[in-house]
């Protein structure tokens, strides 16, 4: 079972176990996560379950899409190189660390 960890803006940190094959929107919604507005539900025509991966946890993660990259430009706290979208995470046996922005609208 996978876990994703979570760390807010001001540092705190939520470890939660999730399922292979759901994404790391899914899993923090499920679970509550503060951080993770996910509007449109993961169709990927919003920009408020943007997330900062950690560098390392990218190689075992699914590519960057062209349409998620081009919904980064708009999100509300200015992208960074390890920005994604939690909707497009998949997550498979691997940890997983995110830090969410500190705000998503």
């Amino acid at each position: 079972m996978p876990t994703v960890h979570f760390t807010d803006a001001d540092g705190t940190v939520r470890d939660i176990d999730g399922n292979v094959g759901d994404s790391v929107m899914e899993t923090a919604v499920r679970n509550g996560v503060p951080g993770i507005v996910a509007e449109c539900g993961g169709s990927l025509s919003c920009a408020t379950c943007h997330v900062f991966l950690r560098e390392d946890c990218a190689e075992h993660l699914p590519p960057m899409s062209d349409m998620e990259d081009e919904m980064l430009y708009g999100t509300a706290v200015d992208r960074q190189d390890n920005s994604r979208l939690s909707c497009q995470l998949k997550l498979a046996d691997d940890e997983v660390f995110v830090t969410t922005p500190g705000t998503q609208v």
